[in-house]
């Protein structure tokens, strides 16, 4: 389960990666103490309206590792796995823009817990991370940190997988193909 913080919300307009956090969840339990957490040199400035949400100044990612060096570890760490993220769309959007740079491509498959609460929860009004968590009685810590955002999707998903089986979702290419029938599934970055 992982997330990425980010210069900006366009990916596609030179916005950077500028902390990527993931921790695995393994036969159902979230493996706290295995986790990947890694603020990232953007080679850019970061916006005053991006620090207020996150709060990662530009002094703490100076001395950073650039993405060159980050994203390859971060592959590392996540290949074999399903990743799965919160508004997945947009993270693996960051991720597919490096993948030349970077020399490496996620092509495993991808649960996003946005889409996957729309399939539980179609009538619900918000499927924001915090709205989900609430309604699943999850405690958010540590928002907007990429780890801290990472640990309450982990949480959400964990929750979200019985009343999943509840509808008769019980793989992952049913949870896949579930989550595409949604209309959030065509939010594209």
């Amino acid at each position: 389960v992982f997330d990425t913080e980010t210069t900006g919300l366009e990916p596609s307009a030179g916005d950077e990666i500028i902390q990527i956090g993931a921790m695995r969840i393994v036969a159902g339990k979230l493996r706290r103490e295995d986790s990947f957490e890694q603020l990232v040199n953007p080679g850019r400035s970061i916006p005053a309206v991006g620090i207020a949400i996150h709060g990662i100044e530009p002094s703490m990612v100076a001395n950073a590792p650039t993405i060159d060096t980050v994203l390859p570890a971060f592959h590392a760490y996540a290949q074999e796995t399903v990743l799965v993220a919160h508004n997945a769309a947009f993270d693996m959007r960051f991720l597919e823009l490096k993948r030349e740079r970077c020399g490496v491509t996620f092509d495993q498959p991808v649960l996003d817990t946005l889409l996957l609460s729309a399939v539980v929860h179609p009538a619900q009004e918000s499927h924001r991370l915090e709205a989900i968590a609430e309604r699943l009685g999850v405690p958010v810590l540590g928002r907007h940190t990429a780890l801290g955002d990472a640990m309450v999707t982990a949480e959400v998903v964990l929750k979200l997988i019985p009343l999943l089986g509840e509808r008769g979702i019980h793989t992952l290419g049913e949870a896949l193909a579930a989550s595409q029938k949604t209309y959030l599934a065509r939010v594209s970055y």
